[in-house]
């Protein structure tokens, strides 16, 4: 792309973006003065930027998700300020266009994702008995390669022009002769990048489940949350490639002007829409299915019991990341593929809807005379079933062919997968994030501010989205930026838009949940909530090595059967004695590398060669010294591990 003047460069010409601007600019500059200040720049490097430690990985990916969380949010409040009233100008139509492209994109891939390979990373290798992941400097790799993805992403936004195609970017909207802009290629690149970091992430968890558990932890004595992992990474392995496949034609078509989408040159766009399809739809259940496994995780726990249908759930949780492969059709009945491909793929959507319905009957099973308790964790897991039912019917309703024709495409499509995405997904991951909270920092989240971000979220979600399923029976059709006050529309608009500022509100009770709970530590043991699995086992926070000796599993829910044999008196098993714990050494080269990448995706982005080639050199040359790194482990000694131990009132 030539560049002529700054103008060209820049994002110019809305007040928004200049207040973004300076917002951006001021908070990168202190930043820099508090690390300066403190001289904390070693400290940054040696402790975070470097690290290889699964549990401080996942931390970064959850604190990445919530800033994440925010711009996304603020682009919903935007949406929905522009829609409040007919004939709106608060909004541009380009910049409308451009921000549900960057909300659709942020909340999936950007939000949703690394909040999910955040409590993989703080859970699993607890969970199994591990004392880290298959491949740490992998994992270091995989947050990285997300984090520049999601930076080039984001940049777009006071660089070059956000993309403004949607957050599937069909073609031909998609292709250069209808988006000229960079928009597109930053799309492409920050996707690209963070995927590649994706389909590690995949990898390495499916490893660390398959041969990193303790000894005695058989698959079918193996947690919940851990199965649900492992069904979203088989999924993952499967999806991710045809999206970086998809996403390479695009770039063909766009850098070297291939016709692969483009009628004009012999291609089809309805081949790209049933590519990222393909992939689009497995990703709607890769986020999902640990939110399933946290559901089972935390029911079990504050109902006191057992899950119920610990076999039918596993199948169920197979079944899905299996099926999800077979549905992706039913997004485009309207193509007009004929009757028999309707008929399967409406077919295929609703067998899915079986095992998804088998969970939800599992968990009320579960509750069925209990000893059930209310705490954050499991309001937003009750918070859920209703939701979540509610999302599910529309769902089937959205899988009858004949019926999707007037559906598609509408207001009522928006109200189903919003309803599926924050009442399924964010629902059950900020119930994760609350569950396993004091495991990861050793002190609770405020209950109090806790039930008012509950209650705002979950009462402002059925205010935005319910009217929203009515506006769609009424004609809505979804990227609309303004509408007439002949439409009808309005009130359900305006009511719409009150649930999304009370949604915003809520977001804002657990910024301050989280600040206030840092101030007024409410510190805990190693167990706070009477858990069943092996990671309330160990102190809170957990050591660097994790387990001091790796457990000897037994039976399913270990962790609970070892408490009530210890209260029924029976005798511990003597513990082996200590050994010296090899390790993985931090390593600088992930976040190097993963620089080079996003300096090599900002140089094809502008089609800038001078500075797109060095970068892919400096991703071969990571490599390369990496290979030649042999300096990569160490062993803690035993006296130390004692010492932790003694510190945290354990007796080894």
């Amino acid at each position: 792309m030539k560049i002529n003047s700054l103008s060209d460069f820049f994002v110019t010409g809305d007040p928004l973006i200049y207040g973004a601007d300076v917002a951006i600019g001021l908070t990168m500059v202190a930043v820099v003065l508090v690390l300066t200040l403190f001289k904390r720049w070693g400290w940054l490097w040696r402790e975070w930027l470097t690290t290889v430690d699964h549990k401080r990985i996942g931390i970064m990916y959850v604190i990445a998700s919530l800033l994440m969380l925010f711009r996304g949010g603020m682009d919903a409040l935007l949406m929905r300020t522009q829609l409040a009233m007919p004939d709106m100008e608060f909004l541009k139509p380009d910049h409308y266009n451009s921000i549900f492209t960057t909300h659709g994109v942020i909340m999936i891939l950007f939000m949703a994702m690394p909040l999910m390979f955040g409590l993989f990373n703080l859970v699993v290798p607890l969970q199994i008995g591990a004392r880290d992941v298959a491949f740490p400097f992998l994992n270091s790799l995989s947050f990285w390669l997300f984090f520049m993805g999601a930076m080039l992403f984001n940049l777009s936004f006071v660089i070059g022009g956000s993309p403004d195609a949607g957050w599937l970017s069909y073609p031909p909207l998609s292709e250069r002769m209808f988006s000229p802009g960079v928009g597109q290629d930053f799309y492409i690149w920050g996707i690209q990048i963070s995927g590649i970091g994706s389909l590690m992430t995949g990898i390495n968890f499916i490893v660390t489940i398959l041969k990193m558990r303790a000894p005695g932890m058989k698959l079918m004595k193996m947690p919940m949350f851990s199965w649900s992992v492992l069904s979203s990474c088989l999924t993952i392995i499967l999806a991710f490639p045809i999206l970086t496949v998809t996403l390479a034609l695009l770039f063909i078509d766009r850098y070297f002007g291939a016709h692969f989408f483009t009628l004009d040159g012999g291609g089809n766009p309805m081949m790209y829409i049933n590519l990222i399809w393909m992939w689009g739809h497995p990703e709607v259940y890769i986020v999902i299915l640990p939110a399933f496994g946290i559901f089972s995780e935390v029911v079990a726990t504050f109902s006191r019991k057992k899950l119920f249908g610990y076999k039918s759930m596993v199948f169920a949780l197979m079944s899905i990341s299996l099926f999800s492969f077979f549905t992706w059709a039913h997004h485009f009945f309207t193509m007009g593929s004929g009757a028999d491909v309707n008929a399967f793929f409406a077919l295929t959507t609703m067998l899915i809807a079986i095992p998804t319905g088998v969970k939800v009957f599992n968990w009320l099973f579960t509750m069925f005379r209990g000893k059930i308790t209310f705490e954050s964790p499991m309001l937003w897991t009750m918070g859920f079933i209703p939701c979540f039912v509610v999302g599910g019917m529309t769902g089937v309703l959205l899988s009858v062919a004949p019926a999707d024709f007037q559906f598609h495409n509408s207001y009522f499509l928006i109200a189903h997968f919003h309803q599926v995405l924050i009442g399924g997904v964010a629902f059950g991951y900020f119930s994760g994030l609350y569950y396993w909270w004091p495991k990861v920092f050793g002190f609770k989240l405020n209950e109090k501010i806790g039930k008012y971000a509950f209650w705002f979220w979950n009462i402002g979600f059925y205010v935005c989205f319910m009217p929203q399923y009515v506006l769609g029976l009424m004609g809505m059709t979804r990227r609309v930026s303004t509408y007439g006050w002949d439409s009808g529309w309005w009130e359900w608009n305006f009511v719409s838009t009150i649930g999304g500022f009370l949604m915003g509100i809520g977001f804002l009770f657990q910024v301050w949940q989280i600040l206030h709970s840092i101030k007024f530590m409410e510190r805990v043991s190693g167990d706070p909530w009477n858990g069943r699995t092996l990671e309330w086992s160990i102190p809170s926070p957990a050591p660097a090595y994790n387990f001091a000796t790796i457990p000897q599993v037994q039976e399913r829910d270990d962790w609970w059967a070892t408490k009530e044999r210890k209260a029924q008196g029976v005798p511990e098993q003597p513990r082996a004695p200590l050994e010296p714990i090899h390790m993985p050494k931090n390593s600088g080269i992930p976040i190097i590398m993963s620089a080079f990448w996003f300096m090599a995706g900002f140089g094809l982005v502008f089609d800038w060669l001078w500075i797109a080639i060095p970068g892919l050199i400096g991703v071969a040359g990571s490599m390369l010294a990496h290979s030649f790194n042999y300096n990569t482990d160490y062993y803690i000694p035993v006296d130390e591990i004692e010492s932790t131990e003694a510190a945290a009132g354990r007796v080894v």
